[in-house]
């Protein structure tokens, strides 16, 4: 009991004078104020030297790449300020001039002449504006007019400025273990202080917020499209006729949705933005095992990705593919072909080429804590229990229901909770109509999860078995520490039952998802998602090599998440406690005014 105490007291809030920002133990590093981090390569050679991990050749390359993108930056950071100052410069040159020649042709068109400038028209001129039969579509003179416009702005204000060319960034691949994420979140910690538009995204974590995205953009098109029905204030309080100020509110009405005309690139320029999107520069974006899962997966990607690498940022990726295998089931061909193009262009590829899990290996020079008790028999379920009970008694309060609120306004109910700690029974979790949205709040709202009743998992359950995986990621994505009762051990936990293994490909290979048959449309409309955890009308077409990676990881992440390198950094690194670290320093720096 002592011994559990000493442990759990780890967890507890204790006030720091240095704040964290970190996504791994691995990570941690003091804040940006203080002197300069060491760079990737030499925070590795540090744990190296510290017993914390095993030299690696291979990590070590990696480590050495990845130094030598963070020693570009700095530059590039300072060439992204300048470009993106001459941009906005640009754009408000070219919305005053754009506005101008608007009005040159709306006092043409008042005084009867139909001619922007010369009184002699060319022959083409003369055929596009001469009436036009009921069954020529509508659209076909604004565009000509839209192109006309944007050819004299580019005379008048000059072509759009072009970005600096970004350093190449890095698509790490390789085995399950072989940190690949590990590495990727040491270059992520060390870019702090010096890139200032930097995220990290896990998988499942980024495609929800496209898929979030792409909801609040398509609401607003709607919304913008209701509005621009009637003429704008500004052209109503114009001295024209009133069908010069309707001609006048439908060029504007066209050149708006002209901008609008494809959702992807505006989702992609909200990705990586700050809320307040005042600071400009340049942008790193940290990409977590990359997946082509299904259809949505590859054209969310191949649109985003590519107009994030194509305007300055940097991509460090991680995956268990190489680029040109992660569609094996070659979907939309075409398009992820382009993505691969991107990739190529703007991305080096780097083999982590050991067979090692090193999550494994660490385990097995530590002295684990029990976390995961197995079987599921009277003296286990006992100790489990005893695990619960002495946890609660630790934060010092009352167990009770919670209502969480999860993305695209929807809630989940928590059975039992306690100051950040949760209680869940497998079937909850996974056996309801849940997913990555669910786990995604349950890991940023709890530093501490207990998991009871796992099952084997086999065919029978396969559905469960995918929700499973995805919440062990989400858990160990956000640094949560995780109590299971499980029926059997982590080894034998995805090997399946006598009913049959869970290695079944031609099951997985043809198996789609509830309502797959949703159009994408009625999807971006409601903003939903489908009971399965994925977005809603996407058809999955998981290969059986694709879940044999996700049991894999989901095992050697179970493993890693019982030691004593792992636990060590919940307190540091879990959203819980951080948020009551800004708090607490919040407080502190009101205090010191008074």
């Amino acid at each position: 009991m002592k011994k559990f105490v000493s442990s759990f007291r780890r967890f507890s809030y204790r006030p720091s004078r240095i704040s964290i920002d970190a996504h791994r133990f691995y990570c941690d590093r003091p804040h940006s104020s203080l002197p300069r981090n060491p760079g990737p390569l030499a925070y590795y050679k540090g744990l190296v030297n510290q017993g914390k991990l095993q030299h690696d050749p291979y990590q070590e390359k990696v480590a050495f790449e990845l130094e030598n993108l963070l020693g570009r930056l700095e530059r590039y950071e300072k060439d992204m300020e300048d470009y993106h100052a001459n941009l906005t410069k640009w754009e408000e040159n070219r919305a005053i001039e754009r506005r101008r020649l608007l009005m040159e042709e709306a006092e043409a068109k008042q005084r009867g002449v139909f001619t922007a400038v010369n009184k002699r028209r060319s022959l083409f001129h003369r055929w596009m504006t001469r009436k036009q039969p009921e069954n020529v579509e509508p659209g076909v003179g604004k565009w000509v007019s839209y192109l006309n416009r944007e050819k004299k702005l580019d005379v008048l204000v000059g072509k759009r400025p072009t970005a600096p060319p970004a350093p190449k960034g890095l698509y790490l691949y390789g085995n399950v273990g072989s940190g690949k994420t590990m590495l990727m979140d040491i270059f992520y910690s060390a870019t702090e202080g010096i890139v200032k538009h930097r995220s990290r995204f896990h998988f499942h974590e980024a495609m929800l917020q496209v898929h979030d995205l792409m909801h609040k953009v398509w609401k607003s098109q709607v919304e913008e499209k209701s509005l621009r029905s009637s003429i704008s204030n500004w052209v109503m309080n114009l001295p024209f006729d009133t069908k010069i100020k309707e001609w006048l509110a439908a060029e504007e009405k066209y050149q708006q949705e002209m901008q609008m005309n494809n959702i992807l690139p505006v989702v992609a320029d909200k990705f990586l933005v700050d809320e307040q999107g005042h600071q400009k520069g340049a942008r790193v974006l940290c990409f977590d095992e990359i997946q082509t899962v299904d259809v949505f997966a590859i054209v969310a990607l191949s649109g985003i990705v590519s107009r994030l690498l194509s305007t300055g940022t940097i991509l460090v990726a991680t995956s268990n593919r190489a680029p040109r295998d992660l569609n094996q089931d070659g979907m939309q061909k075409e398009i992820f072909l382009k993505f691969l193009d991107s990739l190529e262009q703007h991305c080096e590829n780097v083999l982590i080429g050991n067979e090692i899990d090193y999550r494994r290996y660490i385990a097995q020079r530590s002295i684990d804590q029990v976390h995961y008790f197995w079987p599921l028999d009277r003296v286990k379920i006992k100790e489990f229990e005893n695990k619960w009970d002495m946890t609660i008694m630790q934060t010092g309060g009352q167990v009770s229901s919670q209502t969480l609120p999860v993305m695209f306004g929807r809630t989940l109910e928590v059975p039992e909770s306690c100051n950040g700690v949760a209680r869940f029974t497998f079937e909850y979790l996974c056996g309801r109509p849940v997913g990555a949205a669910d786990y995604i709040a349950v890991a940023k709202s709890y530093h501490t999860v207990f998991i009871s009743n796992i099952p084997v998992m086999s065919m029978r359950i396969r559905d469960k078995a995918r929700r499973f995986i995805t919440l062990v990621d989400e858990l160990y994505n956000h640094h949560c520490c995780l109590f299971c009762s499980a029926s059997s051990s982590i080894d034998d936990l995805f090997q399946g039952t006598e009913e049959g293994t869970l290695f079944d490909l031609e099951s997985f290979q043809f198996e789609t998802e509830t309502e797959g048959g949703k159009l994408r449309r009625d999807v971006l409309a409601e903003g939903s998602v489908s009971s399965g955890g994925t977005q809603t009308g996407i058809i999955s077409l998981l290969s059986g090599q694709e879940e044999m990676f996700a049991f894999q990881r989901a095992v050697s992440r179970l493993i890693e998440m019982q030691t004593p390198l792992y636990l060590e950094g919940v307190r540091n690194l879990h959203p819980y406690f951080k948020s009551r670290q800004q708090s607490y320093e919040v407080l502190s720096a009101n205090a010191l005014q008074f």
